[in-house]
C-alpha cells in the first residue's frame, strides 16, 4: 500500500491524516497504524507545534455553558411576593386589581356594577390596617380611584375643553372630600373657587352653612368635614371608588355626573394606642354639575353650577346637624341602629338620600 492509501484502495485527505495524526499524539486509539511518510512529518510537526491549529481548519468556540438561574429567579421572587404580603396584605389586591366593573377588587369603575361586593371575613380594623376586613381594602387610593372617561365633543365644548372640565370635576371632588385640611375642619376655599359665584341658592348655602349649620344649610351636603377636637383620621390614605360621566345638558351646557364613595377611617381624638377604637365613616356623593354656555348662562370662566347633589352616609353620626361628620364610638353607636339599614358598599343601586329628604340616620349593614 503506498502512503496514505487504505486497505480498500481509497485514499485519505491530508486533513483526515491531520487530524488522525493528531488525535495519534494525543494518544487516540483509532490513528493509522503505518502511517506515510508525509504523515510521519506532519507528526514530526505537530509534536513541535502541539498548540498551533493546522491551516484550513475552522476553530469552533463552545457555546457559554447554560447556567440554571431561572428556578432561583422565580424562588426569590416568590419569596419576596409572600414577605409583602404578609407585611401588607390590603396593598396587594390593588396592584393586581382587573377592570371587570363588576368586580369589587377592580382598580377602576367605568359603569354601574351589577351588584354589592362579597361579604369577606369579619376582621378588626387596625391603625396598621383601617380598612382591614371591608371591600375598600381593595380599593385604590384618593384621587385614583375616580374613574375619568375619554373626552369628545359635546354642546359648545370642543374634546379639549370637555377634557379640562372633567378634570376641574374631579378637582371638586378632591377639594371637598380628600382634601387633609377641609377633612380636619378648615373651610374649602379650593373647591368653593369652582362654582359659579353667580348661583344664587349654593352662594347662599355657602353664607349659612359653616356658621350656622341646617338641616337645610348643612356644609356636609358638599363637603366632607370632621371635628378635630372629636375625632381624628387614623393614617393617610382614604379610600374611594367611583366615576364621572358626561353627557350634554340643557342650553348645550356639558352636564357631569359624578358617583363616588369614599372610606374614612378615624378614632377618638385623645386615641394614642394600637388598641383603640377604629370606626370607617363611609360617604357616598351623587353630584350633577353644568359647565354652561357662557354665552346663554352668567358663569364664570373655569365654575359650574350645582344641578343636583344627593348622598348615603353611614358611621358619620345622627341628630341635629353640627356642620361636622361625628362617627359613634363605644355605647354611642346605639344611636345609630335606628336608622335604615343600607350597604355601604353597594354600588350597584343609585344614591338614595337627597339633602330634602328629612332622614337623619342611616345604618350600616357592614362596615
Amino acid at each position: 500500500m503506498g502512503a496514505g492509501t487504505e486497505p480498500d484502495g481509497s485514499s485519505r485527505s491530508d486533513e483526515e491524516w491531520e487530524r488522525f495524526l493528531r488525535e495519534s499524539v494525543a494518544g487516540a486509539a483509532d490513528a493509522p497504524k503505518e502511517p506515510s511518510a508525509r504523515a510521519r512529518i506532519v507528526a514530526k510537526r505537530l509534536r513541535a507545534e502541539p498548540d498551533r491549529a493546522p491551516e484550513g481548519w475552522r476553530s469552533y468556540t463552545p457555546a457559554r455553558p447554560k447556567r440554571r438561574t431561572g428556578w432561583y429567579v422565580v424562588g426569590l421572587l416568590a419569596s419576596l411576593v409572600l414577605l409583602v404580603v404578609a407585611l401588607v396584605p390590603g396593598r396587594i389586591v390593588d396592584l393586581f386589581a382587573g377592570d371587570d366593573p363588576d368586580s369589587p377588587s377592580s382598580a377602576a369603575e367605568t359603569a354601574r356594577p351589577a351588584q354589592a361586593p362579597p361579604a369577606g371575613a369579619a376582621q378588626r380594623p387596625t391603625k396598621d390596617q383601617p380598612f382591614r376586613g371591608s371591600p375598600a381594602a381593595s380599593w385604590v387610593s384618593g384621587a385614583a380611584g375616580i374613574t375619568v372617561p375619554k373626552a369628545g365633543a359635546v354642546g359648545w365644548m370642543s374634546a379639549a375643553e370637555v377634557e379640562r372640565a372633567l378634570a376641574r370635576s374631579r378637582d371638586f371632588l378632591v377639594a371637598s372630600g380628600l382634601d387633609r385640611e377641609v377633612l380636619r375642619g378648615e373651610r374649602p376655599e379650593k373647591a368653593i373657587a369652582l362654582i359659579n359665584p353667580h348661583q344664587t341658592d349654593v352662594q347662599d348655602l355657602l353664607k349659612t352653612a359653616f356658621r350656622t349649620p341646617s338641616e337645610k344649610n348643612d356644609p356636609l351636603l358638599l363637603f366632607s368635614r370632621f371635628q378635630p377636637s372629636r375625632t381624628q383620621l387614623v393614617g393617610d390614605v382614604v379610600k374611594t371608588r367611583g366615576r364621572l360621566t358626561y353627557r350634554e345638558g340643557e342650553r348645550g351646557a356639558l352636564q357631569v355626573t359624578a358617583d363616588v364613595t369614599f372610606v374614612y377611617p378615624v378614632t377618638r381624638a385623645d386615641a394614642d394606642g394600637d388598641d383603640d377604637e377604629i370606626v370607617r365613616t363611609i360617604v357616598r356623593r351623587e353630584l350633577v354639575l353644568s359647565w354652561d354656555d357662557p354665552d346663554k348662562v352668567i358663569t364664570e370662566p373655569g365654575t359650574f353650577s350645582i344641578v343636583s347633589n344627593k348622598y348615603d352616609m353611614t358611621n358619620g353620626g345622627c341628630g341635629a346637624p353640627t356642620g361636622y361628620f361625628t362617627p359613634p364610638f363605644g355605647t354611642d353607636r346605639r344611636a345609630d341602629e335606628a336608622g335604615t339599614e343600607v350597604d355601604p358598599y353597594d354600588r350597584s343601586t343609585p344614591v338614595g338620600r337627597d339633602e330634602s329628604s328629612g332622614e337623619e340616620c342611616r345604618r350600616a349593614t357592614r362596615s
